[in-house]
């Protein structure tokens, strides 16, 4: 009986004018104006009665106890080492930041080059070592060619930083 009365035309229509009434009055503004603001004078008094709070202080205080202690203190079952990853090795080589400065030779005597090794400055004949197993090979007007003990070359250009791989000792 209600399903045929929700289905009816008659149903709908009625629904369908009320809703039109109610938006006409509200655009019409028949409920009337709002009500007038008025600030109050009077102004509340303070609560007589303070509540008690000394007691609270100690509410959120930590103590440590016997109990706690001991269970800190021994294996605990949420801890593992089975994750943990084996420690890598140590690095067997490290990074050396040179830089060539130029040359000088003085008559017959074999040429001394300017090398830049990260901070130290270091003055090299031709065959010495300026790093671990890094010795100058070659020293031209723009470029420096240095060479290790497995026979590997490096050219360094003139005032230009070059990173090289050397083996730590």
């Amino acid at each position: 009986m209600i399903g045929s009365t929700l289905k009816s035309r008659w149903f709908a229509t009625t629904v369908h004018v009320g809703l039109w009434i109610l938006l006409a009055l509200t655009l019409l503004r028949l409920g009337g104006g709002s009500l007038p603001y008025v600030e109050t004078l009077t102004h509340t008094a303070a609560p007589k009665n303070i509540v008690p709070v000394a007691r609270l202080e100690n509410l959120f205080e930590i103590r440590p106890t016997a109990g706690l202690d001991a269970a800190a203190a021994g294996p605990s079952a949420f801890s593992t080492t089975h994750f943990v990853p084996p420690k890598p090795p140590p690095p067997t080589t490290r990074k050396v930041a040179v830089t060539y400065l130029g040359f000088y030779q003085t008559g017959e005597d074999p040429r001394q080059v300017f090398v830049q090794v990260d901070d130290a400055l270091r003055v090299s004949p031709l065959g010495g070592q300026i790093a671990t197993e890094l010795f100058v090979a070659e020293a031209a007007v723009m470029s420096l060619t240095l060479t290790n003990a497995a026979a590997q070359t490096n050219v360094v250009k003139l005032n230009e930083k070059k990173i090289i791989e050397v083996p730590i000792r």
